[in-house]
């Protein structure tokens, strides 16, 4: 895996109110004009990496007649149709989402990143020799930056109360009846305010905005443009290479322990994320209980696997009677030789060595059972 990706710089060619006399085979890219959005600047920027868009001249306007000399629309026009190249999503019959598994609706950046993202990933990624991981970078830059996007341009709650409904008898089915906050998107930046800022001052004439008007949208189309290549860089260079060691992990822990609720990497890299998502993707969804790996002293660690991925809640923490203590004092009331801690809170302990942190992992395991 590449260590570095360069960013690619915009490459439209201007930015105009209206389409020029002599477009010298010039492609147009259609999008409204007034006060923009993080959505249609980021849409904009993401055409310029395809070849078909690459030195676009986009044409900022709400004039029908304008509109339809352009050879692609987003984010004005009230329809939806690839086949013509018009990508709104403002009229009320539009429910698109990425897929059937997202329930954020598309804003225009997830409309283009849908149909053109694909083949800008795969065209960056064929660049470092990384084209076979095309598909699963395509899906993780959608969940963890373009989501967001679409989600604070459509209006939508990052979090939303779930639960609750139809359960007449409370005391019967008090899990189902609970009512919860589910989260529905992540928010990885604050990238659309950023963008938001860039519009002109209220205080300005309406001829003063108008003039600073598409300088300010480039300077939009770059900011969003530069995050998304960052982001696409960090999935590469960071994500995948962690997700192919937990992946190989997961699949080796019953050599570790026979029940598979052990699981031992060889060295740290960031696990929890991909742990989860190896499991939904195995049907063994909270399988795993506890996590090994070498700490920078030279020891082990044992890391408890949380109920959901960022919360604070262990599947299995680790005993009460060890919580807290260090050293000699833990090794006595545990009975394993060589342990250094466990935090107050029994999600993390240590040992001195790898036999220890399992032995550790073993007792855990079965002083909960009893």
């Amino acid at each position: 895996i590449t260590k570095q990706m360069n960013h690619q710089a915009v490459t439209l060619s201007q930015v105009v109110h209206s389409p020029p006399t002599d477009l010298s085979g010039s492609k147009l890219i259609g999008t409204h004009d007034g006060s923009f959005h993080c959505d249609e600047a980021l849409a904009c920027g993401l055409l310029s990496l395809t070849p078909e868009f690459k030195e676009a001249i986009v044409i900022r306007t709400r004039n029908p007649k304008f509109l339809s000399q352009c050879h692609i629309v987003c984010d004005v026009g009230g329809v939806y149709d690839p086949s013509s190249h018009k990508y709104d999503h403002h009229q009320a019959s539009f429910r698109g989402k990425f897929t059937d598994n997202h329930t954020v609706k598309l804003s225009s950046a997830g409309l283009i990143y849908k149909h053109f993202g694909k083949d800008i990933i795969r065209s960056i990624l064929e660049k470092h020799g990384n084209e076979s991981y095309t598909e699963i970078i395509y899906d993780k830059v959608y969940t963890n930056f373009i989501e967001a996007i679409d989600g604070i341009d459509n209006g939508h709650e990052s979090y939303e109360l779930v639960g609750g409904e139809g359960n007449k008898d409370k005391e019967k089915d008090e899990e189902k009846a609970a009512i919860k906050l589910q989260k529905m998107y992540r928010i990885s930046t604050c990238l659309s305010s950023r963008v938001g800022r860039l519009n002109s001052s209220w205080t300005l004439t309406p001829e003063e905005a108008k003039r600073q008007e598409n300088e300010s949208f480039l300077k939009g189309v770059n900011i969003a443009l530069s995050e998304f290549l960052d982001s696409v860089n960090e999935t590469v260079t960071e994500w995948l290479p962690a997700r192919t060691i937990v992946e190989n992990s997961f699949g080796q822990r019953e050599n570790v322990d026979p029940s598979g609720q052990i699981m031992k990497l060889d060295s740290y890299c960031p696990w929890k994320e991909h742990l989860i998502d190896l499991e939904k993707e195995n049907s063994e969804v909270g399988k795993v209980k506890y996590v090994l790996f070498p700490d920078s002293a030279g020891g082990w660690r044992i890391v408890c696997v949380p109920k959901e991925n960022s919360n604070f809640q262990n599947r299995l923490s680790l005993p009460l009677p060890w919580r807290g203590l260090r050293d000699e004092a833990l090794s006595k009331i545990s009975g394993i030789g060589g342990c250094v801690f466990v935090h107050a809170t029994g999600f993390i302990g240590g040992n001195s060595s790898y036999d220890g942190a399992l032995l550790m992992a073993h007792k855990a395991l079965n002083f909960e059972e009893k």
